[in-house]
C-alpha cells in the first residue's frame, strides 16, 4: 500500500517480482521462527523436501515412544498448494499446519 509510493515508476512485472520476493522472504523467517520455537519445546525437528517443511521428532520420556509429524509452516493468509492437501490427506494425523506470524520482517 504505502510502500508502493516509494517504489513510483516500476512496472507491474518489476512489482510482482519484489512482492514475490517480500513473500518468500517472509515465509523463510516465519520457518525459521517456528524451528527455534520447536527446538526451545525439545523437539527434534528436521528440514524435509516436498510436501511438508519440517519433520518433527518427539521423544516420550518415560516410555521411549517416538513420535513423528509432518508440519507445514504458513504466514499470513497462505493457503496450502495441491500436493501439500495431497501429503495432508495421505499423513492423516501425522501432518500439522502452523500459522506463524515472524517476529522480525
Amino acid at each position: 500500500m504505502y510502500d508502493d509510493v516509494l517504489y513510483y515508476g516500476e512496472t507491474k512485472e518489476q512489482r510482482k517480482r519484489r512482492k514475490l520476493a517480500e513473500a518468500r522472504r517472509k515465509g523463510k523467517a516465519g520457518e525459521e521462527a517456528y524451528k527455534f520455537q520447536a527446538m526451545l519445546q525439545g523437539k527434534e525437528v528436521k528440514r524435509t523436501g516436498r510436501g511438508h517443511d519440517f519433520k518433527e521428532t518427539t521423544r516420550d520420556l518415560w516410555t521411549g515412544k517416538v513420535r513423528t509429524k509432518y508440519v507445514e509452516v504458513k504466514t499470513g493468509k497462505a493457503r496450502l498448494s495441491k500436493l501439500q492437501k495431497r501429503t495432508k490427506k495421505k499423513k492423516k494425523g501425522a501432518y500439522k499446519v502452523v500459522h506463524e506470524e515472524p517476529l522480525i520482517y
